[in-house]
């Protein structure tokens, strides 16, 4: 009788699967990509805030650009200015909508409030070049990693460095578990150092990929997380008990960005493959890819709907140089879903 109801209940999921995959392929044959000019110069990252409001990008010009998001079309709003060279990252504030951390090549990281943003409200000096950051789950903390591998830990209150550590391998994206307990790095072995927080003792190490592993986000409900590396894989996991539930993988380059959609079922995939895989996470299978005229740089989710915001390099290495297309695209934020 428990193996009937076992069964029973994988039948009911998978035909519960097979319904949301159908609705949202229809729901995506009706879409397509609309570009809306930011910057003068290419844009390298973009984020939507927390209640999908405002998007902000950064860029090779120097400035973080907000933009808000009313009636299917993005207006420009304001222009964040201060860095003294290309915006690499930006992360917004994980349940204020006006808050936006931005990290530049000028080794500092910035904080901006957008009801006034003629100014950063904070302007932290960073020890070299930072590439990636995230926020604490309750937003009182930012982690900064650079490329000399050393994790800064920023108290978003005092804006003074809470606690560095240098880690004797290369180390890419990072991530707090749902409970702030536990800090995730990935690394150029291709694996996961889980470590506890804020003692920052390794708690395990989880092989993940056959190269370099390159980026991971965890779904919105926190249940699952997903890395991308540098052997075209992506790997969906179960964040609880810490196991590989599937591998798949429709790039061929390495996997360099990564986003789950609002409700944790799709997740979209960039690498330097002129498309973006768009995937069903619990089966892997494919709902749709979108076309895209130069590698993407990032991709990001609109935390309610089905938009994925998206940046590219200014143009393919396919196509001509000096075509009007990639001159008119150059800078731009791209909707696909609208």
């Amino acid at each position: 009788n428990e193996y009937k109801s076992y069964l029973r209940m994988v039948k009911k999921d998978q035909s519960e699967d097979e319904i949301y995959i159908s609705s949202v392929k229809k729901e995506f044959s009706r879409t397509r990509t609309k570009e809306f000019s930011a910057h003068t110069s290419k844009a390298h990252c973009v984020a939507w805030n927390c209640n999908g409001k405002f998007i902000a990008s950064g860029s090779v010009d120097k400035t973080a650009i907000i933009q808000s998001f009313k009636d299917d079309r993005l207006s420009r709003e304001f222009s964040l200015k201060g860095h003294d060279d290309a915006v690499d990252q930006l992360s917004w504030h994980p349940t204020d909508p006006n808050i936006i951390a931005t990290v530049s090549t000028d080794k500092t990281l910035r904080l901006w409030d957008i009801r006034t943003p003629q100014k950063s409200v904070g302007c932290i000096v960073t020890k070299g070049e930072v590439i990636n950051m995230t926020w604490k789950n309750n937003g009182g903390t930012i982690a900064l990693g650079n490329k000399d591998d050393l994790i800064s830990f920023v108290d978003y209150k005092s804006q003074k460095i809470l606690q560095e550590k240098e880690f004797g391998f290369e180390v890419n994206e990072l991530a707090w578990n749902n409970s702030d307990t536990q800090f995730y790095l990935t690394s150029g072995s291709g694996s996961i150092h889980v470590l506890e927080y804020p003692s920052l003792n390794e708690l395990m190490v989880l092989p993940s990929h056959t190269a370099h592993c390159i980026c991971l986000k965890f779904s919105p409900d926190k249940e699952h997380f997903a890395t991308g590396g540098a052997d075209a894989l992506i790997n969906i996991w179960d964040a609880d008990e810490l196991v590989c539930l599937k591998s798949f993988s429709r790039l061929e380059w390495p996997v360099r960005t990564i986003s789950f959609n609002y409700d944790g079922k799709l997740l979209a995939s960039g690498s330097e493959d002129l498309v973006i895989d768009i995937s069903h996470v619990t089966t892997g299978e494919k709902v749709t890819t979108i076309s895209c005229n130069a590698f993407p740089f990032c991709v990001s989710w609109h935390p309610t709907r089905n938009i994925l915001a998206f940046v590219t390099d200014d143009k393919s290495k396919h196509s001509d140089k000096h075509s009007r297309d990639s001159d008119k695209s150059t800078g731009c934020v791209k909707l696909y879903g609208l």
